[in-house]
């Protein structure tokens, strides 16, 4: 992974480059360049997709979930009054 200012100084060389070209790109192919510029420096961090991050909330409120009552039923258990040792 690149350091966030590593990458924006790559993303701004690149894009530099294709503003300032000799030749001005049609519409089309400046769109796609540009898009795969954007692909590339995304792929270089740490993202994760929003369908991943869901499904990783759902996990963590059902683990909170199960964690919780567990809590409760210690805290019962732990309320009860122990039997006297038998000797």
């Amino acid at each position: 992974m690149l350091p966030p200012k590593a990458l924006l100084d790559a993303l701004s060389s690149h894009a530099s480059r294709l503003f300032n070209g000799d030749t001005p790109l049609p519409r089309g192919e400046f769109e796609a360049q540009f898009k795969a510029l954007l692909q590339s420096a995304f792929s270089k961090l740490d993202l994760v997709s929003r369908e991943e991050f869901d499904s990783q909330m759902a996990v963590l409120n059902r683990t909170r979930a199960r964690l919780e009552a567990l809590e409760a039923k210690v805290a019962a258990l732990e309320a009860q009054p122990s039997p006297p040792p038998s000797e």
